[in-house]
């Protein structure tokens, strides 16, 4: 049995989920089939469009399970029989028209019908069903486009002043009222050109009054005695109002063809941004401001859960709006100051709804209706935004779920073998100090003791190591920072060396730098461990730049350097970035060697405290391990307080 498919025309207006929705019930009916949507675009039609409307209109219909097309043609009915047939659909469904009796009388004589109609009788073998319509709003008529206040007052002007100056100029010569008809009527073409229909019409009405007066007998009156002049006038007033009709229509088509084609560009680069991924939030509020002329824009929402947005006042507290509800900011560009006061409402501003609970805001402009469309489209570039900073965020969110189950594995595998080899260790050893039947000498017992207390050591670095990888994963380092010389954790770090391991050359007079010391001593510990694991008896130097800043700088800040060298056998080029991963063992080193935490630790702590872990190759082989912290201004943690965000070196 065949499936059946379900084509829904649709016209754009705001009552298509209606449509939709009885298309869907429809289906639901039947064993299974297929719902397309589709959007026939007229020249006539785009003007009263709304881009949330059809954004709204596609979701429905994607979550319905159906597909959403749009198609432009002159004549709305051929193109959806044309595209029904071409789908093979099944069912049709259509909207009853919303015209008048006697539009729909005009539309029978002149265009063989409704839409509706000539669906119905094209259609064929395909059942249609057409739904009735919600009735209009009386209280919303639609508005004509505008010309502007200005032309339009000066066309009035010019329909009072241009027909007086035209007669002024027949009476300097003698002329017939045929003449005289014929340049009043080309006032009002040029009065039409410039205000539209309704200052033309004046003009003409007045025009007729000037010729009848001055050029039609009798003179000087406005009495007519000749038949012939009153249906000349009466011709003059009919064509002039005609002409002027014509003219104001092609007047204002123009207008909204330039207007079009402004709308066009603009949103040729918000697709061609969003198709590169170059949309920003900030970005399309920024271009907001270019192309309405406002002060000011912002993205305004009452969501709990909103993402976090980068104006200045953004965040968890709000304003109280005349609805009730709480509004916070969610982004910004330029001047938004205002906006405590409310959301909408706001005198010289345009709030353009993006969803039930969002808002885009212009400030310092009220947009007119004539831009409204293009002000919808920005509105739904933003709601697309929002949508991309959510799935940003789950996104983030289930990669941190992903480390951690990762991090969780790894673990419980360091613990069933890494853990198990220390343990095992000081098992052997206490369990033969307690064997009564075999007597151990002060040496014999000395080692086993030196046994526990090596592996004991091991253990307790292990743990450390996997208890601090799991503090960064989840992200709850909260490192204490302060004014800390080089020199203080330093000397801490290499507790349990050998003399002469590790060669410390600091200069003198490095400055402090921020940190906590705790962390810092732990960064150093491990990084000097590895060194020693990797690149024995090489030697390990500690040194600093000679006047203890680095030559990069951390967010602008100039920052202190710590460099710890060592001459091994290095790392290449391609494992450097492998080398800070959790679990990662240089040249596949046996386990017993640890469980690769060191570098992956030292790495998280660094980036805790705001500062950059780099390795260098160093000069003559080996490795050379930068830490650079930024420079302390005096007081605790003051450059963290102030809001700095965290950045690589730059």
């Amino acid at each position: 049995m065949a499936r059946e498919r379900i084509v829904i025309g649709l016209n754009g207006s705001d009552d298509a989920e209606l449509l939709i929705r009885r298309a869907a019930r429809i289906l639901e009916r039947t064993d299974g089939g297929e719902l397309v949507a589709v959007h026939v675009r007229t020249t006539g039609g785009t003007a009263g469009e709304s881009p949330q409307v059809l954004e709204a209109q596609r979701r429905l219909v994607n979550d319905l399970g159906g597909t959403y097309h749009t198609v432009s043609a002159t004549d709305p009915a051929p193109a959806l029989l044309d595209y029904a047939r071409k789908s093979s659909a099944t069912h049709i469904v259509v909207g009853q028209s919303r015209r008048g009796p006697l539009a729909g009388v005009l539309a029978g004589l002149f265009a063989g019908g409704t839409v509706e109609a000539r669906v119905v009788r094209g259609a064929g073998d395909v059942d249609v069903q057409v739904v009735p319509r919600v009735p209009p709003q009386r209280n919303a008529p639609r508005r004509r486009p505008d010309l502007g206040r200005t032309r339009v007052a000066i066309g009035f002007a010019l329909a009072a002043a241009l027909p007086a100056l035209l007669q002024l100029l027949l009476a300097a010569f003698d002329h017939s009222v045929a003449t005289a008809v014929l340049i009043q009527l080309a006032g009002a073409v040029a009065v039409a050109l410039v205000g539209g229909l309704w200052p033309a019409v004046v003009g003409a009405l007045w025009s007729s009054v000037l010729v009848n007066y001055f050029s039609t007998p009798p003179l000087a009156d406005l009495a007519i005695s000749d038949p012939q002049d009153l249906l000349s006038l009466a011709v003059f007033v009919g064509v002039s109002v005609a002409v002027a009709g014509v003219v104001d229509g092609s007047a204002r088509r123009s207008k909204e063809a330039a207007r079009a084609q402004a709308e066009a560009a603009t949103l040729g680069d918000l697709a061609l941004g969003a198709s590169r991924s170059e949309d920003t939030l900030d970005g399309i509020l920024a271009e907001a401001l270019d192309v309405f002329g406002a002060t000011g824009a912002g993205v305004f929402s009452c969501r709990e859960g909103t993402a976090q947005g980068s104006g200045p006042t953004s965040g968890p507290s709000g304003v109280r709006g005349a609805d009730g509800r709480i509004w916070s900011l969610v982004a910004a560009a330029g001047d938004t100051a205002g906006w405590e006061h409310g959301v909408t409402g706001l005198p010289g501003s345009t709030a353009e709804p993006v969803d039930a609970d969002t808002r885009l805001v212009l400030f310092g402009r009220d947009v007119p209706s004539g831009e409204s469309r293009l002000l919808g489209a920005f509105a739904v570039h933003v709601k697309a935004q929002l949508e991309r900073r959510q799935l940003a965020v789950s996104r983030r969110e289930v990669l941190r779920l992903a480390e951690g189950n990762s991090m969780r594995t790894a673990i419980l595998r360091a613990v069933s073998h890494d853990l198990r080899t220390p343990l095992a260790g000081i098992k052997l050893a206490a369990g033969g100090l307690l064997q009564r039947t075999v007597t151990y000498t002060p040496a014999e017992e000395r080692e086993l003791l030196e046994t526990i207390d090596e592996c004991s050591d091991r253990l307790d670095q292990l743990v450390g190591n996997l208890l601090d990888m799991s503090r960064i994963t989840a992200d709850s380092v909260r490192p204490l920072l302060g004014p800390v010389r080089w020199s203080e954790v330093v000397a801490p770090a290499l507790r349990g060396l050998p003399d002469g391991t590790v060669r410390v050359e600091l200069p003198a007079n490095m400055p402090t730098v921020e940190a906590d010391p705790v962390l810092l001593d732990r960064v150093i510990a491990n990084i000097v461990e590895n060194a020693v694991k990797y690149a024995p008896g090489s030697g390990i130097t500690i040194t600093g730049a000679s006047d203890g800043m680095g030559a990069a700088t951390l967010d602008g800040y100039p920052s202190g350097e710590l460099r710890i060298i060592d001459h091994g056998a290095g790392v290449p080029a391609g494992k450097v970035l492998e080398m800070f991963q959790p679990f990662q063992r240089l040249h596949d080193r046996p386990q017993a060697t640890g469980v690769g935490l060191g570098l992956a630790v030292a790495d998280g702590f660094v980036r805790a405290m705001g500062g950059t872990l780099t390795a260098q190759e160093t000069p003559g082989g080996g490795l050379t391990m930068v830490i650079r912290l930024a420079l302390s201004t005096g007081s605790p943690g003051a450059r963290h307080a102030a809001g700095q965000p965290r950045q690589e070196a730059t």
